[in-house]
């Protein structure tokens, strides 16, 4: 049932299963019935009913087998060719439109997989093919789940067109990749040999009147510290240290916001401390994950219980000077101490504690310079995204992003060598390359003459701080021109993901019309 909102005009509509659609699972058909309320008037029509029926199959990164056959499916029942290489990718080859035959072959991209996430409360669970659809007005956003229009809208715009007896195109090559949310792997194993198509439209961008052309390559660096945890004698006091409330966010979208990293904050505690008291380091913990902007940290450390007073006096004073200098960017910053009954058992000692607190305050995060290129990009940053304590070692992981590869090489040097001077090894991981702009591109130059035909104006033609597939496709795939553009997406990845109707309609609209002006 659909829960009532209050105010007008805003018109809620949720799900009631009566409309029927036929999914192809593993080796198992599956009968799932949706109803289309929440779809109902939505234009184009054809889209917006492949995106129905993705709500109701489970996708999640790494396990995409029934969306893939249910798009297998849907090729076969039209006639259309299609092919998986060694990594599940899929390609889907479609004829051109009568007379266009002989244009040239464009190349419509997007993943299949989804981020699953639920409210801890939810009865939806969008990893098993629950999600429910609720309509807002102008939005359709999920009931405490993701709602998969990252990239669901892309992958039914890609079907919509190719299936359609009125959109004029050439051939159509399109190229639906796995795992594109946990590791881009995808993307990064696409076959050269199954695409001829060397103008490609990527559909997995997430707001109207954009026109990506590059994104940053990156890699993450995991860098090991090792001491030795000494026993502890009478004569210390424990303090458990925390801080949290922070907004943290995306490492690449965000990190132009310069928001406090919980990491860095109490890092920043701690040192003070040290100005007025011996301190020995049993635990540091931040972070959850490389790419995204810590939001909390815990330490428990010791000092001599007659510097006791001192020491959280000194944290204390550090947190207000932090909160003021935070307050118009982490208004919710909070920080805490508690002096434990049962200190622990071991600690490293001062010097090494000193060493490891210089080297996390002196590890770099944040913006290290902008593009010269692009006005308002971020060309180069890192996140220092997680630090965790196992047994005797510290493990530290940062995510490092740029658009020119060389200023990313250098990133790394300059945290190999932070870390060298502290004692730690550095290792890299996770390496993915950047997509350097080409202005010149005749897919930007489609896609642009259409918008300003369309709407009369000029889209924005930028970058954007992050990976996309793009950068790994066109590695794998020389001589590859490229434009990316999508609808208004808000939340993704997060429950209550939602996607503007209205943006969808005209984006449809420009991918029609970039499709008509490639095959003229």
């Amino acid at each position: 049932m659909g829960r009532a909102l209050c105010g007008a005009p805003c018109v809620t509509r949720a799900s009631q299963y009566s409309h029927s659609y036929t999914i192809l699972g593993k080796g198992d058909v599956m009968s799932v019935t949706r109803d289309e309320a929440p779809f109902t008037g939505l234009e184009p029509r054809a889209l917006w009913q492949h995106f129905a029926a993705f709500t109701r199959i489970g996708r999640p990164s790494g396990r995409e087998e029934a969306i893939t056959q249910y798009v297998a499916r849907w090729a076969a029942d039209h006639n259309f060719a299609s092919a998986r290489d060694a990594t599940g990718n899929l390609y889907v080859y479609v004829p051109g439109t009568s007379g266009r035959d002989g244009a040239p072959t464009v190349v419509l991209q997007g993943h299949l997989d989804m981020v699953c996430e639920r409210a801890s409360d939810s009865p939806n669970d969008a990893e098993h093919g629950r999600i429910r659809v609720v309509q807002e007005g102008e939005w359709l956003r999920g009931e405490g789940t993701t709602l998969g229009a990252d990239n669901g809208v892309g992958l039914a715009a890609m079907l919509a067109v190719a299936e359609s007896a009125v959109v004029a195109h050439g051939p159509l090559e399109l190229l639906l990749t796995v795992d594109e949310e946990t590791g881009l792997t995808g993307a990064a194993n696409v076959d050269p040999s199954m695409l001829r198509g060397r103008l490609m439209l990527n559909l997995d961008s997430e707001e109207e009147g954009k026109l990506y052309v590059g994104c940053a390559g990156g890699s993450d660096t995991e860098s090991v510290w090792s001491g030795t945890l000494d026993p502890v004698a009478e004569g210390w006091t424990a303090l458990a240290v925390s801080v949290g409330g922070l907004q943290g966010g995306h490492s690449g979208i965000d990190i132009d916001k310069n928001r406090l990293n919980a990491i860095h904050a109490l890092t920043r505690l701690l040192l003070e401390a040290l100005t007025t008291a011996a301190i020995r380091v049993s635990s540091f913990a931040g972070g959850n994950r490389p790419n995204a902007i810590p939001r909390e940290a815990a330490a428990v450390i010791l000092t001599p219980t007659d510097a006791a007073s001192a020491c959280e006096g000194s944290i204390g004073r550090a947190a207000v000077a932090l909160r003021r200098e935070y307050a118009a960017r982490d208004a919710g910053f909070s920080v805490t101490v508690t002096a434990l009954d049962r200190p622990p058992s071991r600690a490293f000692g001062p010097e090494n504690s000193q060493r490891l607190l210089h080297w996390l305050r002196a590890m770099p995060s944040g913006v290290v310079a902008m593009s010269t290129d692009l006005p308002g990009l971020v060309e180069t940053s890192v996140n220092l995204g997680v630090v965790r304590t196992v047994a005797e070692r510290i493990e530290v992981t940062a995510c490092a992003r740029s658009s020119v590869a060389a200023a990313l090489r250098g990133l790394i040097g300059s945290i190999r060598s932070v870390a060298t001077l502290a004692g730690a090894t550095t290792e890299e991981r996770d390496g993915y390359p950047g997509w350097t702009p080409d202005l010149s591109s005749r897919s930007l130059a489609a896609a642009s003459t259409a918008f300003h035909r369309l709407y009369g104006q000029n889209p924005d033609v930028t970058a954007v701080h992050a990976g996309l597939e793009c950068g790994l496709i066109g590695e794998r795939v020389p001589g590859l021109d490229m434009v990316s553009f999508g609808p208004t997406i808000l939340g993704a990845h997060a429950p209550g993901e939602r996607v503007n109707t209205a943006s969808v309609e005209r984006f449809w609209n420009l991918l029609i019309a970039v499709l008509d002006d490639l095959s003229r």
